[in-house]
C-alpha cells in the first residue's frame, strides 16, 4: 500500500513540468537559432505552397499577413546590411 501512496505523491511532480512549456518561450533553447537565410527559405516555401494551392481560402488572409511581415522584416534587414556595408569597407579602403 505504501507504493500506491508513493505513486500519488509522485503525481504532482508530473503537473509541474506541464507548466514549463509556458516558460519555455522566454528562454531560447540551444540549437533553436534562426538566421536571415532561414527566414528567406520560409518565404520561398510560402511562395511555392501558395502557387500550388496548399492553402484553403479561409487561411489565405492569415498566411498573407505573416508573409507580409516576413517580407517587410527581410527588406529591413537587407537595407540595414546595405547601410552597414559601406561604413565597414570605407575605413578599410582608406588604410
Amino acid at each position: 500500500m505504501s507504493d500506491t501512496k508513493d505513486t500519488k505523491q509522485d503525481a504532482p511532480a508530473v503537473d509541474k513540468p506541464a507548466t514549463a512549456p509556458a516558460d519555455a518561450p522566454a528562454t531560447p533553447q540551444a540549437g533553436a537559432d534562426l538566421s536571415v537565410q532561414d527566414l528567406q527559405g520560409l518565404k520561398t516555401i510560402i511562395d511555392v505552397a501558395s502557387s500550388r494551392g496548399a492553402f484553403k481560402p479561409n487561411e489565405m488572409m492569415s498566411v498573407g499577413q505573416v508573409y507580409g511581415k516576413l517580407e517587410a522584416f527581410l527588406s529591413a534587414v537587407q537595407q540595414q546590411q546595405a547601410q552597414q556595408a559601406p561604413t565597414e569597407t570605407g575605413p578599410a579602403k582608406g588604410a
